[in-house]
């Protein structure tokens, strides 16, 4: 078939590309497995006099089309691009991809990828990816296995919008697809070294070549590297956020003939790494000046009394003077202090084996593609962020995630009226086991600090707490609280003694909490999915696509727990003999429902130890897509488009999300729906142009995309919890923006509640030889509507969200800016050349937490990266020194509430007046490295 010899001439070319390509992808039909069948030497050198952007091929539909005749939004990254912007993994990417934004948290494991602004919020690994990984036609469950190292690439593709017809159910937001390089039937390889700052050394190589000539070739890639942390624990005398990991990936290929191949790949990642180390950006404490007039707020000048408490608690412990905040008033120093013998155990293996066939029947060509893959990612860590010892996930082997994933792929693909329809037909099946372990605990320090939270709330004077006494109470404290003292009262009249004796037990709860959470959840997908190319005229085709998917989803969890104090201050604040309830009490709610929670966070209680529960769901859902495309000259094509896209639903793997920590009633009548979460789906709209010629390509897309029942975790101040964010037909009234979770449910109709829209321009510039420059601008108007609720049945938003109401999205700035400029002039006529390579990515303003407060929010930036080298003849051997982030620029990937210490932000003060005290904490960005490389190839 006359497709089969196109794929097969255009896989060449594809490892001719420039540095940069700005286009789509995904995986591919008829034989991809040749891909890097060309020269390697070649293919990396990045001589951008060779073709331009518009010539890349790519396989977004699943065909190799030219990235300028593709009538989707992409950008193509190629090997030679990765390489001079010293990318290694998909986050680096975002530095050539303007509408990609990835970032990770507490763990590598938990990275979130987003395209014009929209991705998975939080780290729950019961929320699958928006934004889809593929390797190598293979799906990945969770963006996290991108973040490994990838060895040599041919390219990676990133498809912006929803792609719910070819790359699953789970690409609400976009994809990305990675391509590796092949097994070559010609000899060579390639080897280098890097050694950087941070006493950073990374060795990398790769050998190809015939087992049986020109019927069998093989391929082995391994990588290494190793680099000192960047942040130093003053306290422990050790650094954190190091790196410490190892690739490798052997692959074989069986061509009998040119209409047969099988290409067989396994790889093997292992990663020891300390990560991941947090600083704190605000611990200021604010306060309302005029209560009872909103808008305003004043910072505390006595300070914040959680810091007083942390330092009170460190002193009590002989923690050196200083060690609570090393970092002082300037987080960039990365100064922490994390608690003597509390291990960081990241210990992360991910490994697989994949096989596809590529069959040329005659009148179809079929694809197979099947894998199988297991992940696993230890998780003990010191949760608080701080020398004392409140939280922590001790190293037992009893914390971690851990998935199994076997999926099945099958593509088939002709044409038919004399080349006037590309037809393609397919089915996808995966079957995945996902186990999630956790032992979160309270720690040694956890009683003395949670006592004396609750009575500096009670009273901010320093002078009624005693960190060593029962309840954090002095002498002193004791008396005025109970009115033992002339001219005092009893603080909370007749329940004072059962308030201070619940206090009292809360100061016990030490080294108790989880003994062994086990969460699981087997998932299985089926699909089947046409999508179809009409050449209506020789300038104009439709697309048409179509798929459907069956999703279930089977869980259950069985809780271990010794958190024997939790249950008695239930009990002794919800019948009591003096007051009742106090839990329902008008006067002292908030504060028994306080101390409660505190003694139960998370839902931590010993009356779970042994309990099971269980649910399952079942979902049916169509996606597809529809494209009219034109081109009205040879090289300039426009396109309309619409596309519908979905997000399976899930479970919240995280008990906190069962009900009220304080309430005794949350356990009793345990709920395993209640961690149940509905599907996201979207329907999006999107126009555009792609103009190509020999020195110039250009393309512009317009894109607007609605998102209903929007999968949302955040931390509500006690609780991980995942919202479906909706927005009510019916106005609200601003309920959806008040404090309280009584009010705003929707009684009308439950519509999107997410928009994302704007546009995206690229543009490609060849003006000579060797000399490629490339731009991009992304405007991203992503924004949460009005009358919001928080899930598909109209149920009141959590309080904690009510900044959303029409507020941008979270890690998702309007305007994205992306240079690069290579030039690699030959030297002399000896084959010699050399490489001046920059490129520069700059983001306007954006909050980095999903609650979006104050003081979260990151502040433009520019990253800088730049490479200069000398390279022989034919890539032989090449010399170069590079920096990234150049300038030292100074930002943070998520800011969050370090947990336990504190509540309330600015702008909760500001809105509904009280305190906040709220301290908070950022996980940083990379700041500069530079280094060596040399490298060399056969």
């Amino acid at each position: 078939m006359r497709l089969t010899a196109t794929l097969l001439s255009t896989a060449a070319a594809v490892l001719a590309m420039p540095a940069l390509a700005q286009d789509q992808t995904s995986p591919v039909t008829t034989n991809a497995a040749v891909a890097g069948q060309s020269d390697t030497a070649s293919a990396q050198s990045g001589d951008t006099g060779l073709l331009n952007a518009g010539d890349i091929v790519v396989t977004a539909t699943r065909r190799a089309e030219r990235l300028a005749d593709v009538p989707i939004s992409i950008n193509a990254v190629s090997q030679a691009a990765l390489q001079n912007s010293g990318a290694t993994d998909i986050r680096q990417l975002a530095q050539l991809a303007p509408s990609l934004n990835v970032s990770s948290t507490g763990s590598e494991a938990n990275a979130s990828a987003r395209v014009r602004g929209i991705g998975t919020v939080g780290d729950n690994p019961g929320l699958e990816s928006s934004v889809t990984v593929f390797i190598d036609g293979v799906y990945r469950s969770r963006t996290g296995s991108g973040l490994n190292d990838l060895g040599e690439v041919d390219r990676v593709e990133v498809l912006r919008g929803p792609q719910g017809t070819l790359s699953g159910r789970n690409s609400s937001a976009g994809a990305i697809n990675i391509y590796t390089k092949a097994p070559s039937f010609d000899f060579g390889g390639y080897a280098e070294g890097t050694y950087g700052n941070y006493d950073f050394y990374r060795v990398a190589g790769a050998i190809t070549g015939p087992i049986v000539k020109d019927l069998l070739a093989f391929r082995i890639d391994g990588v290494a590297s190793k680099r000192d942390g960047f942040y130093r624990d003053v306290v422990n005398d050790t650094d954190y956020n190091d790196r410490n990991r190892w690739f490798v990936r052997g692959q074989l290929l069986l061509e009998p003939s040119s209409d047969f191949s099988v290409r067989l790949i396994g790889d093997y990642t292992w990663r020891n790494e300390k990560c991941c180390g947090a600083v704190y950006v605000d611990t200021r404490e604010k306060t309302d000046p005029t209560p009872g007039t909103p808008g305003d707020y004043a910072i505390n000048p006595a300070g914040n009394r959680i810091v007083s408490v942390m330092q009170q608690v460190a002193a009590l412990r002989g923690y050196p003077a200083g060690s609570v905040f090393p970092a002082g008033n300037d987080p960039y120093s990365r100064r922490i202090a994390f608690t003597p013998g509390r291990a960081y155990s990241n210990v992360t293996k991910d490994y697989g084996g994949s096989g596809q066939i590529d069959w040329n029947l005659g009148s179809a060509a079929l694809t197979s593609i099947t894998a199988y893959r297991e992940y696993k990612s230890d998780g003990a860590n010191d949760i608080d962020a701080n020398v004392l010892d409140i939280g922590y996930r001790p190293d037992d082997g009893n914390n971690y995630r851990q998935f199994h994933t076997f999926t099945q792929e099958l593509r088939l693909n002709g044409e038919a009226f004399g080349d006037r329809l590309n037809w393609l037909i397919g089915g996808f099946f995966s079957n995945e086991d996902l186990q999630v372990v956790d032992n979160l605990k309270f720690g040694r320090d956890y009683g003395a600090f949670a006592a004396c939270r609750i009575v500096a709330t009670i009273n901010p004077n320093a002078a009624l707490r005693n960190a060593a006494n029962p309840g954090c109470l002095s002498a002193a404290g004791s008396a005025i609280l109970q009115g033992q003292l002339p001219g005092t009262t009893a603080a909370f009249g007749a329940a004072t003694p059962i308030v201070l004796g619940s206090i009292r037990l809360l100061s016990t709860l030490n080294d108790l909490g989880t003994t062994r959470d086990v969460y699981n959840q087997n998932s299985k997908s089926f699909a089947v999915f046409t999508h179809n190319i009409f050449r209506l005229t020789d300038r104009l085709s439709l697309t048409a696509g179509l798929r459907w998917t069956r999703e279930q989803k089977d869980f259950d969890a069985t809780f271990g727990n010794n958190n024997t104090v939790c249950p008695q201050v239930q009990s002794l604040l919800s019948a009591t003999p003096q007051a009742g309830n106090l839990f329902n009490n008008a006067q002292l709610a908030v504060l028994t429902r306080g101390i409660a929670t505190l003694a139960c966070t998370g839902n931590s209680s010993s009356r779970l130890n042994g309990q099971t529960i269980s649910d399952k769901l079942r979902e049916n859902q169509v996606t597809g897509t529809a494209v009219l495309s034109w081109k009205p000259t040879d090289r300039l094509m426009t396109y309309a488009s619409y596309s519908r896209g979905y997000k399976a639903g899930g479970y919240n793997l995280d008990r906190s999300d069962l009900g009220d920590a304080y309430n005794p009633a949350t356990i009793a009548n345990i709920d395993g729906s209640r961690l149940r979460f509905d599907p996201e789906t979207v329907n999006a709209y999107e126009v555009g142009l792609k103009y190509s010629s020999r020195q110039f390509t250009f393309n512009l897309a317009g894109f607007r995309s609605e998102f209903k029942n929007f999968q949302l975790n955040t931390f509500n101040g006690t609780n991980y919890v995942v919202e479906n964010i909706g927005s009510c037909s019916e106005g609200l009234n601003g309920a959806d923006r008040d404090n309280s979770l009584a009010t705003g449910a929707c009684s009308g109709d439950v519509r999107y509640g997410v928009v994302s829209q704007g546009f995206e321009a690229e543009a490609g510039f060849y003006p000579a030889e060797h000399l490629a420059i490339n731009m991009g601008y992304t405007f991203a108007d992503t924004k949460y509507r009005r009358n919001l609720v928080g899930s598909d049945a109209g149920a009141a938003l959590d309080p904690a969200l009510f900044l959303l109401s029409g507020s941008q999205m979270s890690n998702a700035p309007r305007n994205v800016i992306t240079t690069s400029v290579s030039w690699n002039p030959p030297i002399g006529s000896s084959g010699m050349s050399a490489l001046f390579y920059v490129d520069q990515r700059t983001v306007s303003d954006y909050n980095t937490g999903s609650d979006l407060f104050l003081e979260k929010e990151q502040d433009g930036f520019t990253l800088l990266n730049a490479r200069i080298g000398l390279r022989g003849n034919q890539d032989r051997w090449a010399v170069e020194v590079w920096a990234q982030n150049l300038l030292d620029t100074e930002y943070q990937q998520v800011a969050f509430n370090a947990p336990f210490q504190g509540a309330g932000s600015l702008q909760q003060v500001q809105s509904f007046g009280g305190v906040g005290n709220q301290l908070f904490a950022s996980f940083l960005a990379e700041p500069r490295t530079y280094g060596l490389t040399l490298r060399t190839r056969f």
